[in-house]
C-alpha cells in the first residue's frame, strides 16, 4: 500500500487557504498548515494589530483555529528577517530607483517558493499548497509543468506566479484552481468553516493603510531629495517631493496646476527630475523586459506571438516578444497601452497558459 503524500498548506487565515487545506484532507492527503509571521509592527509603521488587514496576529490565530476545527496540525513560522530582506527592502529600493514594484510577485518567488518550500520540505512535506486561483498541468510535448489561469477568470492569480520554476511547479498544488470564488464560499459554508464570510484583502499586505508614500517616508532610510518637475518642452514647472513619491502614469497628488491634466511621463533618478506630459504622452507600443522566466515553453530564440498583460488589473492585448540582448527581450504590442511602468511585471499568455513573465525595465517609444 502506497504511503499518503504529505502536503503543507500555506494558510493566511482567509477562506481560500482554509478551504484548500480542508479539500486536500478530504482527498486523503496528510495535511498540515503553516502560517508565516512576516513582520514586526515597527518594520511596517503599524502600532497595533487592528491596523493590519492581512497577515496579522488575529489572522494567524484564525488559521490555527481552522486547523483545530478539522484536526489539522498547524505551525507558525517566523519569517520576518527573510521577508524584510527580500520583500520590504526590494519595495523600498525599487521606488527609490524610480520604479514601481509588485511585492506580491517578489513574495511568491522569494518567500513562498524559496524559503517556505525549503522549510516545509524539512518538516516532511512532499508538496506545498496555497489558495491561489491558478492551475498546473504537465505538458508532455515540452516535458514541462505548465502554469494556467484559474478557472475563475475574475479571480485568476497566475499573474503573480510567473517567477515559479519547474521544480516549484512539480511540488505545488492549487486546490482552488478548478473552482470559482463563489463556489469556494459555498463549500466553506457547507463545511462549517469559521471564516467562510471573511472579507477580501487585496491591498499591499504590509502597508496597513494602503498609503505607500506614508510608508516610504516613515520606513525608508534617508529622505528623498526634492527636485524639478519638467514639462514636455523642457521647462521647469514646479518642485517634486522626491522620486520615490511618484509613479509613471500618476496624475493626482502632483501639487501643481498647469492648466491641463498633467501626468508623470518618466522618472529620471540620476538627475532627480520628473518629466510630465499629457495623457496621450503615456502611450507606448514597445517596451523592454528583463529577468524573464519561461514556464510553459522553453526559452525561445525567435519572436513569439502572445497576449501581454502589463499589470494585474490590465486587459491582455496581443503582442510579440523577441530576444533583444543578453537577458533582455523587446515586446511590441499590436496597440499602444498607457503607462507601461518600469518595475511592474509583464506576463505573457497563450490562451490560458502562462508562457513567461518578467520585469518591465523601459519603454522604447
Amino acid at each position: 500500500m502506497l504511503a499518503k503524500k504529505t502536503v503543507a498548506v500555506a494558510m493566511s487565515g482567509g477562506v481560500d487557504s482554509s478551504l484548500a487545506a480542508l479539500l486536500l484532507k478530504q482527498q486523503g492527503f496528510a495535511v498540515f498548515g503553516v502560517t508565516m509571521k512576516l513582520w514586526e509592527f515597527d518594520d511596517v509603521g503599524a502600532t497595533k494589530p487592528s491596523e493590519l488587514k492581512c497577515c496579522s496576529v488575529e489572522l494567524i490565530n484564525t488559521a490555527r483555529s481552522v486547523c483545530d476545527q478539522f484536526d489539522i496540525p498547524h505551525h507558525t513560522l517566523d519569517m520576518t528577517s527573510s521577508f524584510k530582506e527580500c520583500v520590504i527592502s526590494n519595495f523600498i529600493k525599487e521606488y527609490q530607483s524610480g520604479r514601481t514594484p509588485n511585492p506580491c510577485v517578489v513574495c511568491n518567488t522569494k518567500i513562498k517558493w524559496d524559503v517556505l518550500i525549503k522549510k516545509v520540505t524539512a518538516m516532511g512535506a512532499d508538496y506545498l499548497a496555497t489558495g491561489h486561483y491558478a492551475r498546473i498541468e504537465y505538458n508532455s510535448k515540452f516535458h514541462r509543468h505548465a502554469l494556467r489561469k484559474g478557472l475563475d477568470q475574475k479571480r485568476d492569480q497566475s499573474y503573480f506566479l510567473w517567477g515559479l520554476q519547474q521544480a516549484d511547479l512539480k511540488r505545488t498544488i492549487f486546490p482552488l484552481g478548478q473552482i470559482t470564488k463563489r463556489r469556494t464560499r459555498e463549500l466553506a459554508k457547507q463545511c462549517g468553516l469559521r471564516n467562510s464570510d471573511a472579507p477580501e484583502s487585496r491591498e499591499i499586505c504590509f502597508i496597513h493603510d494602503d498609503d505607500y508614500r506614508r510608508f516610504m517616508k516613515e520606513i525608508a532610510e534617508g529622505p528623498d531629495q526634492p527636485g524639478d518637475f519638467i514639462d514636455e518642452n523642457g521647462k521647469i514647472v514646479g518642485q517634486h517631493d522626491g522620486v520615490s513619491m511618484y509613479t509613471v502614469g500618476q496624475r493626482k497628488g502632483l501639487g501643481i496646476a498647469l492648466g491641463y491634466p498633467a501626468y508623470v511621463r518618466a522618472i529620471d533618478v540620476k538627475n532627480n527630475v520628473i518629466h510630465l506630459g499629457h495623457e496621450e504622452d503615456l502611450k507606448s507600443r514597445k517596451f523592454l523586459v528583463e529577468q524573464l522566466n519561461w514556464i510553459t515553453i522553453p526559452k525561445p530564440s525567435v519572436p513569439i506571438e502572445c497576449m501581454v498583460k502589463i499589470r494585474y488589473g490590465a486587459k491582455p492585448v496581443p503582442g510579440v516578444i523577441s530576444p533583444f540582448g543578453e537577458g533582455v527581450y523587446v515586446v511590441e504590442l499590436k496597440e499602444p497601452l498607457k503607462a507601461i511602468t518600469p518595475g511592474q511585471s509583464a506576463v505573457f499568455y497563450s490562451q490560458d497558459f502562462v508562457y513567461a513573465g518578467g520585469i518591465i525595465c523601459s519603454t522604447k517609444d
